[in-house]
């Protein structure tokens, strides 16, 4: 993520809005630039050829030493943006162009002030040609095979190259002799503090094991990322950062369980609308759906662990609901363009959910519950209800997990610990692996 903070002086712009600051989110999926200002700013735009380029007049604005600036805070390994020009096309107009590196479909669009932001103008640059998911899968997977098998290959390799040694050729090995009377012992390397003792969650039995007959893919989606940083802790920890950390982690523990592939919502540090996440699981066929969450509370003893599963009817508490309505805010302070033409129709699948998923996705959640506890607190004992707009796809079993209170010193400081992500991440994947030992999923009719 590159973000371009542009302080701006009184004396750069004479007149019209302020930039408050301006960021650029480069991501695979798409581009995000937003420009953000003290006051609202309108634009028009058009599309440009040979070179291809989007070139945005912005009124207001009077053109400023960092604006110019721009072209050189475009990261290199952008996937849209090859550089950025500005310059002042009329009085109190500044038109930027915005080279690009691949054919772009560009959504343009305005946000109100909310939560820490003030107005924003919104850039959002994404391929003409959407990402196949699930080709993505395959082919990752095809590449994994094969490093396996030449792994073997090499190891096989040195073996024969060992066997084939003539007698005698290795060296022997050096006999370590007491040392003589009088001599200087040998320094006594100083012997590490252990870690803090944490309970390591159950393995899979053996006698559930073997009962999945077909690829399985699970859907991991990050919360929050971009313009949306989630909670903050007490020392300026993000969640969107500390979650995407778990989730990386999850997906390599998932990759490497037989007859199981993990997807990521996101994958690097940019926003994605909910119904997106929704749609990204749909997809690829997941066979479920985990949202990795590190939550805060109005109060810092908050602490524990919490599962949660979509509630068709009211919260199961006072405290579900809140969160709830935290989470489902994501939308506005990350920034949706709600003029997307498809946005209803994406939008209607968050109300299709169905009692068999909950009932589902009640059970994945008993399960992932019962190993999270093996690590750490639990917020509470059983699985929690709630409307959660993520956790809506109507054929998915999903739940929402909160690793922890961000919002709690403690246990911000257990969520940067490595020790405490690799414990986490192993009972997850504990959970995932014996619902599926219980529940094996139904045969499809195409093979990843």
């Amino acid at each position: 993520m590159g973000v371009l903070a542009l302080s701006i002086g009184a004396g750069e712009i004479a007149f019209g809005a302020s930039i408050v600051a301006v960021r650029v989110w480069p991501a695979a999926d798409y581009t995000r630039v937003t420009i953000e200002s003290d006051q609202p700013l309108a634009q028009k735009h058009f599309m440009a050829e040979n070179p291809s380029r989007l070139v945005i007049d912005i009124d207001g604005l009077e053109l400023s030493p960092a604006l110019r600036d721009l072209v050189g805070k475009v990261r290199a390994d952008d996937p849209f943006i090859a550089g950025v020009r500005a310059g002042q096309n009329q009085p109190r107009v500044v038109r930027m162009v915005i080279d690009l590196k691949q054919p772009t479909a560009p959504q343009l669009f305005t946000l109100a002030p909310v939560a820490a932001y003030r107005h924003r103008l919104v850039f959002d640059l994404y391929p003409t040609q959407e990402r196949d998911p699930l080709l993505a899968l395959i082919r990752e997977r095809e590449v994994s095979e094969k490093q396996a098998a030449k792994a073997v290959q090499d190891a096989l390799g040195e073996f024969i190259g060992k066997m084939e040694q003539p007698p005698g050729s290795a060296n022997p090995p050096v006999a370590q002799l007491p040392p003589a009377p009088g001599a200087a012992l040998p320094p006594i390397a100083a012997t590490p503090i252990p870690p803090p003792q944490v309970q390591t969650p159950a393995p899979l039995p053996p006698s559930v094991q073997g009962k999945i007959d077909r690829l399985i893919v699970v859907a991991i989606d990050p919360g929050h990322g971009g313009e949306d940083p989630g909670a903050s802790g007490p020392s300026g920890l993000h969640e969107k950062d500390v979650v995407l950390q778990i989730a990386l982690q999850l997906r390599d523990r998932i990759n490497a369980m037989p007859n199981m592939r993990a997807m990521l919502t996101r994958d690097s540090d940019f926003f994605v609308p909910l119904h997106e996440r929704v749609r990204k699981a749909q997809r690829v066929q997941a066979d479920l759906f985990v949202s990795i969450h590190a939550d805060a509370f109005i109060t810092p003893q908050a602490r524990g662990a919490s599962v949660f599963a979509l509630s068709q009817g009211g919260a199961s508490s006072a405290a579900a609901r809140w969160m709830a309505n935290r989470e489902n805010a994501a939308d506005a302070i990350g920034g949706v363009n709600i003029k997307a033409k498809d946005a209803a129709v994406l939008r209607a699948l968050l109300d299709m959910s169905t009692t068999a998923q909950i009932r589902d996705s009640l059970k994945l959640g008993g399960e992932v519950l019962g190993q999270i506890g093996r690590v750490g607190k639990l917020h509470k004992g059983s699985v929690e209800q709630a409307g959660f707009a993520v956790l809506k796809a109507p054929d998915i079993p999903s739940i929402l997990v909160e690793s922890a209170f961000i919002s709690n010193p403690e246990e911000e400081a257990k969520l940067r610990d490595p020790a405490y992500q690799a414990q986490l991440v192993h009972a997850l994947g504990v959970g995932i692996q014996r619902y599926f030992a219980k529940n094996p999923p139904l045969a499809r009719s195409r093979q990843l």
